[in-house]
Order: structure tokens, then sequence, then C-alpha cells
């Protein structure tokens, strides 16, 4: 079982909790974080409106298209047979948020909890970025108008399943997400760096997960860690998960900034687009840490 670091975002004295915030996105590429303002009532409301959603008829769920490259719906696929998702792009838009749900013809009452959780989660992703960024000693980087994408899953886990992958072996192409896992059903795993072994994390029911992604060890110059994890089927139950990805900057331009390049830390990696990435790492397959590889100068 992994042992993540726990960051309490309502520490009112950041100095121990700044050096493990860096110390866990240095290393593992993943942690908790507790107190993070979102209720836990209002977690348990939008896992039963994810419910809802995936008990849709299949043509309805088929409205939810891309708005960027793989940013829709995704059916059950040979590569990830038991995986269905559905996608938002942009949660942090909550006029986006509307129109997701009225695509979808929700009902009045999950739309308004799709909504609310929107915007709260939001604050909370804005708020992590901005500690881990004062961690490493920027202090005027906004994340406020970063773009951000849910994506809401299911896994179809049934008896005969247990034992497979959920799906495959992955980093995140973003810059951090943050998960509300399913506090019933495990089968996460993360990499662990020690060992070079997959560790189980188990949920913990009101607390939600930080994972660390593509962009992130980018925009670092290769300080932060891309975590790579998988979800594995332990039992003949659904799954669901809700993740928030804060993807990369609002002008789409990655690249490390300058207080981060020096004689002894030359740039790592070329500037680029994120939405070229994108497309480069969901188009190759090259999805856990390859395609990054591929723009290292």
């Amino acid at each position: 079982m992994a042992k993540l670091a726990v960051i309490d975002l309502a520490e009112s004295s950041y100095s121990n909790q700044n050096k493990d915030l860096l110390e866990a996105s240095r290393y593992c590429g993943c942690f908790r974080v507790i107190n993070h303002s979102v209720p836990g009532s209002l977690q348990s409301e939008m896992k039963a409106a994810v419910k809802d959603l995936f008990d849709l008829p299949d043509d309805v769920k088929r409205r939810n298209a891309d708005v960027i490259h793989g940013s829709g719906y995704m059916a059950p696929s040979p590569k990830n047979p038991l995986y269905e998702a559905f996608g938002l792009y942009d949660a942090a838009s909550l006029s986006d948020v509307d129109a997701f749900c009225s695509l979808l013809d929700a009902p009045s009452h999950v739309r308004e909890t799709i909504k609310t959780y929107a915007e709260s989660l939001h604050k909370v992703i804005v708020d992590v970025a901005t500690k881990l960024a004062e961690s490493m000693g920027l202090k005027d980087q906004n994340f406020s108008e970063w773009p951000c994408q849910f994506r809401i899953n299911k896994y179809n886990f049934m008896q005969d399943s247990v034992g497979s992958d959920g799906v495959q072996i992955h980093t995140d192409s973003g810059f951090l997400t943050l998960l509300q896992e399913d506090e019933c059903v495990g089968g996460l795993e993360i990499l662990d760096p020690g060992s070079g072994s997959y560790v189980e994390v188990d949920p913990v029911p009101g607390t939600l997960l930080v994972n660390l992604g593509d962009v992130a060890k980018a925009w670092s110059n290769g300080a932060l860690h891309n975590v790579k994890h998988r979800v594995q089927c332990k039992a003949a139950t659904p799954r669901f998960s809700i993740a928030l990805f804060l993807l990369a900057p609002k002008d789409d331009k990655v690249e490390a900034p300058a207080a981060f390049i020096d004689s002894d830390h030359p740039r790592l990696y070329h500037s680029f687009k994120y939405e070229d990435y994108r497309k480069l790492y969901q188009s190759t397959g090259l999805q856990a840490g390859e395609a990054l590889s591929q723009l290292l100068i």
C-alpha cells in the first residue's frame, strides 16, 4: 500500500507544509489533501449525479462530443473494454458546465449539483497549484484562468474481470489532477519510484488525491514528477471516480519559467503548445511519459 503525504490546505503555518508538498511533488508526484473546502455531502451528491449520467442511453451519452481533442465521451473500447467516461471542457466555465448538462438533458437537480461541484473543485485545484508554485519560489503565478477538464469515470467491473486492467498504465497529460476516488472500491495503483513496482492507493473518504502530470514536469524543468498510474479490477463492483485536470496556461504555451533555468539547470524541454502535445499523446499511444520524452532538447 502506498504511503502518501497528506497536505492540510487549511494549515495556517505553511512552512512545513511547503516542504512536504514540494518533497511529495518531486519524489512521488502524488499526495492527498485534507481540509479542502469541498463538503462530504457535496461529494456524495456528485457521485449520485454521476451514476445518473452513466444510466443514460448510449445515443445521449455520445452527445458529449469533443471540444478539444479527446475531451468528450469515451465509450468502452478494445483497448479499455471496462472503462467509459464523460469529458467536460472547460470545467472552470459555468457556461460550459451548463452546456454539458444541456446536451445530456440532465435534470435540474443533477445540473445544479454538477455546477456547484465544478465551482467548488476549481477553487481547490487553483489553491493547490498556487501553493505548489509558491513552494518552488514563484509568488506571481495565476492559475485561475488556466483551462480545466472534468473526466467522469466508470469502470464496469464484473466477476470475470477481477485481476484485469481497468485502464492502462499512463501519466496525465496536464499540469495536475484533483481526484475524488470511489470510497467503496479501490484499484488505483501508482509506480513507486523507490521500488520500481506498482503499489495500491487505498481510498480515504473525504480526502482528494492529487496527481502531477506531464505539463508539471516540463513546466518545472524536470523538477516535478509525473506519476505513472493504472487502475486494476479488485472486485466485481462498478467503480466511479471524478477527476478535474488543470491542463496548461491560458495561452496554451508550456515552458519552464526563467527562474528554473540557470547554468546548473539548463532548459530540458522545447516550448510546446498543449493542444499539440495532447494530440501527440493520444494519437500515438505514448501515454506513460514517452510522448514528453520526444520534446527533450
